[in-house]
């Protein structure tokens, strides 16, 4: 097992990445490929189910190729993906019935307020440890069955079939062999009963949403099936699932209750083990599956950011201010503060702990002396801001103060913000070495189940920090600046 390697497939919302680990959890090969994004209407988000498939099979095709191995040498695959984007498709064909909705739209919003006025919150919220929003899978199904000719009836005569992005990677990896999704990613469709670990009837025939359209929910490391694609000449287990925050709290190995990890990704996801006991929130967070090994749940609470590194995006392709998202930091430290400058990056909505799914970004604090380089510095410290909203709330429900954050994603990278956080939030800010910590979850997952490694104490020696943020602002400027911040959210919600 030890001259094998493990693939985990990283499937995110703006590109499809496979990385091939070692035995010590080194990255051995990356290939990472972006596809389009679809915007068909405002507040509508969607990806075409076949991009992510194909480019998906591109880079796992480019990974292996990269250091001249072939399935024989892998171990097993583990997947991560973006949750809670929806795809449904022809059981019999694979044909995808309509383009995936991704987690980020909004469409549905009108019937979820509907759902609220018919008094259902408290229900779903105690079924499923989710709050009722656009965000989750179950609104999605139901907008494609009314809406997509014939899908409704050929959905009721079982022939239609849902599933999150693990559950499509792995219906065409096996060629329409298995139809599945992890505790983690069920939990995350608003459909799931967090407690008895079973798709909810009830909430199905609420929704309308016929059982057979649902995949068999499995542990997050086990062996769900072995490829058949022509990708690899001999079959491969494919072993390990996890959503993409859930996969991410496990590769920072948070598992221990209350351990904090948020991820600087598309958005920002900030979630904590509470353990084997799942904590209902009394601070608008949402309670989760964080994985299932074995017969052990574990829970988590989570804070979900709309919009993290999209804002770095938005600046690039929106508003033009940088050529691309490696400069913000550069031009951000052009300037010693924001100028007054806050900028709340509502721009689909905003989640915890506000769920204001009207909410549209603002930039506040503008005068004859601001420049793009304030903006820039807003953006990030916006980010961070966000962070900390999640933090109090989640302080609140665990009834303890958080001792260290371990942050990851694409945007961690960033000293200037990270420095910001630690300031921002008055505790360290720690950077693992490996910040690919998703595809590591994942990694670890499948490595788990196929014994690559023997225990999870095994795999808890391989984390190392790479480096620590201190707190350094004064206390009179951290209060001034969460002032400011504070009064910037007033103003947002209230334009709803």
């Amino acid at each position: 097992m030890n001259q094998k390697y493990i693939l985990a497939l990283d499937q995110g919302t703006s590109s499809s990445r496979a990385i091939v680990f070692d035995h010590e959890g080194h990255i051995c090969s990356v290939a990472q490929k972006e596809f389009t994004q679809h915007f068909p209407c405002p507040g509508w988000v969607e990806h075409n189910p076949k991009d992510i498939w194909s480019s998906e099979a591109a880079v796992i095709a480019e990974a292996i190729t990269e250091i001249g191995i072939n399935g024989l040498d892998i171990a097993a695959i583990g997947i991560t993906n973006q949750r809670e984007t929806t795809i449904v498709w022809d059981a019999a064909t694979g044909e995808p019935v309509y383009n995936a909705i991704v987690w980020q739209d909004r469409r549905t919003s009108a019937y979820c307020d509907s759902l609220k006025e018919q008094g259902l919150t408290g229900k779903i919220q105690e079924k499923t440890g989710l709050l009722i929003d656009a965000y989750f899978s179950a609104t999605k199904i139901r907008w494609i069955l009314e809406n997509v000719p014939g899908a409704r009836e050929k959905a009721e005569r079982g022939e239609l079939r849902f599933g999150t992005v693990d559950t499509w990677l792995i219906w065409n990896l096996t060629r329409g062999e298995v139809h599945v999704t992890d505790v983690s990613n069920a939990s995350r469709t608003m459909l799931f009963n967090i407690h008895t670990l079973d798709w909810d009837q009830e909430l199905l025939d609420l929704l309308d949403i016929p059982a057979s359209m649902m995949p068999a929910v499995k542990s997050s490391s086990e062996v769900y099936g072995h490829t058949k694609t022509t990708l690899f000449a001999h079959e491969v287990p494919i072993a390990g699932i996890a959503g993409d925050q859930q996969a991410a709290l496990f590769g920072q190995m948070c598992t221990e209750p209350g351990s904090v990890k948020n991820t600087y990704g598309t958005g920002c996801f900030l979630l904590m083990n509470t353990g084997q006991q799942p904590i209902a929130s009394r601070n608008n967070l949402l309670t989760t599956i964080a994985w299932k090994i074995g017969d052990t749940v574990n829970y988590a609470l989570e804070g979900s950011i709309f919009v993290g590194g999209s804002v770095v995006q938005w600046l690039r392709d929106g508003l033009g201010i940088i050529r691309s998202s490696g400069e913000i930091e550069e031009l951000a430290r052009q300037v010693p503060d924001n100028g007054g400058v806050y900028f709340v990056p509502a721009l689909t909505g905003m989640g915890a702990p506000y769920w204001d799914q009207y909410a549209k970004g603002c930039i506040y604090g503008i005068t004859r002396g601001t420049t793009a380089a304030h903006i820039a510095r807003a953006a990030l410290e916006g980010i961070a801001f966000q962070t900390m909203d999640i933090v109090g709330a989640m302080e609140k429900d665990a009834g303890v103060r958080l001792a260290e954050l371990k942050v990851d994603g694409g945007a961690s990278r960033n000293n200037l913000m990270m420095q910001f956080q630690a300031d921002i939030l008055n505790t360290k800010v720690i950077r693992p070495q490996v910040t690919e910590t998703t595809a590591l979850g994942a990694c670890y997952l499948a490595g788990l189940a196929v014994g690559y490694w023997d225990s999870l104490e095994a795999v808890k020696q391989q984390w190392q920090a790479e480096h620590t943020f201190r707190p350094e602002a004064s206390e009179e400027e951290v209060s001034a600046l969460k002032a400011g911040w504070a009064d910037a959210i007033r103003r947002t919600i209230s334009t709803k």
